[in-house]
């Protein structure tokens, strides 16, 4: 964990503030993977450098997007995990492949985002 720390705000340089980062995680009611995700990451993300950096946001699959968010495509199956940067997608994680597997994932979003 402490690897995987230091790499994001390496890669983040430092300043997760400079941009409007949010991870969106797309969801709906009975989802077994929603619910794996809970148990497994929700009750750490907040306190890691990626949900320092990227805030979690939930959206229920049905409902209308927030007003200023547009992603590439709609979201068809949950959980999706959408990063945006100020309102626009800039990386998008569809399933929940594990808990190693989705920190590895979102690291590589979060490095590979373009310097705002």
């Amino acid at each position: 964990m402490l690897l995987r720390t230091t790499f994001v705000l390496l890669a983040l340089g430092a300043t997760p503030a400079a941009a409007d980062l949010r991870l969106m995680m797309i969801e709906q009611p009975g989802c077994v993977w929603c619910e794996a995700w809970d148990r497994e990451v929700a009750p750490v993300y907040d306190r890691t450098a990626e949900g320092q950096a990227a805030p979690l946001v939930r959206q229920q699959l049905r409902a209308d997007l927030p007003e200023g968010v547009s992603l590439a495509r709609p979201a068809t199956f949950t959980p999706t995990f959408v990063l945006t940067d100020d309102g626009h997608e800039v990386g998008r994680i569809e399933g929940y492949p594990g808990e190693s597997f989705f920190w590895a994932l979102l690291g590589q979003m979060l490095a590979g985002r373009p310097e705002g």
